[in-house]
């Protein structure tokens, strides 16, 4: 008969019920985030980060990479950490009658590098901002205090439209480097269109739900704390 290993994990009862209780919000949904972009100063248009929040229909919250280097030792492989890379960021955009945010992305692109000629803007603060991805909660999800203090509130005020925000990133020093083309087409009934954007990301901040920076980052600042608060 094996012997039980003092050292090991310990199973304890699992039922739906205690799975219930970890369920804390019934969990985030992908649906309910909200995208706020910033766009250079030479790119015209109106309200076009009030306008972004809405018309960014996909994001994505970021991965977080750090590379490995592989060092051979005697017939094995010594893996140690390496440096941190930063995916693309890609979203998606609901392309309106009047072109806003295409239009916007196209200039901003434009400016740094024109389509007449290799000339552009050369200093990277000309055409590189910020950008932020929020993911939103219900009215009934308690802030992380809230958690640890066992005082989540399960009733709802009426006329409370206040949405929480549970984790929020920033994008920092984002770029675009891709615009995809719109496909057009007879055959392309009861539909609306869409396009996707790249950015390049420089590196990205995030913040919990209690506004508290989880790297305590310099680039963490009092402006970036109130951004993004519903």
């Amino acid at each position: 008969m094996p012997t039980k290993n003092p050292n090991g994990p310990q199973v304890k009862d699992r039922t739906i019920d205690i799975f219930k209780s970890k369920l804390i919000g019934g969990a985030a949904r992908p649906n309910l985030f909200e995208v706020k972009l910033q766009f250079p100063s030479y790119v015209q248009g109106n309200q076009l980060d009030d306008f972004s929040s809405f018309m960014v229909k996909a994001a994505a919250l970021p991965a977080s990479n750090v590379n490995v280097i592989n060092v051979p030792f005697r017939g094995r492989e010594l893996k140690i950490a390496g440096d941190r890379s930063f995916d693309i960021w890609t979203i998606t955009v609901i392309n309106d009658v009047s072109f806003n945010l295409r239009n916007a992305f196209e200039q901003w692109m434009n400016g740094i590098n024109k389509h007449d000629s290799a000339m552009g803007y050369i200093n990277p603060t000309q055409y590189q901002t910020d950008a932020y991805v929020l993911q939103l909660g219900r009215n009934d999800v308690a802030s992380t205090k809230q958690q640890k203090a066992g005082t989540i509130k399960t009733d709802i005020p009426k006329g409370n439209d206040k949405v929480p925000v549970l984790k929020k990133y920033k994008f920092n020093g984002v770029f675009p480097t891709n615009v995809s083309a719109i496909e057009v087409s007879y055959d392309s009934a009861d539909s609306i269109e869409e396009f996707t954007v790249d950015l390049q990301v420089q590196w990205w901040d995030a913040w919990d739900g209690d506004e508290n920076n989880l790297f305590n980052t310099e680039s963490a600042t009092v402006a970036d704390k109130n951004t993004g608060n519903a």
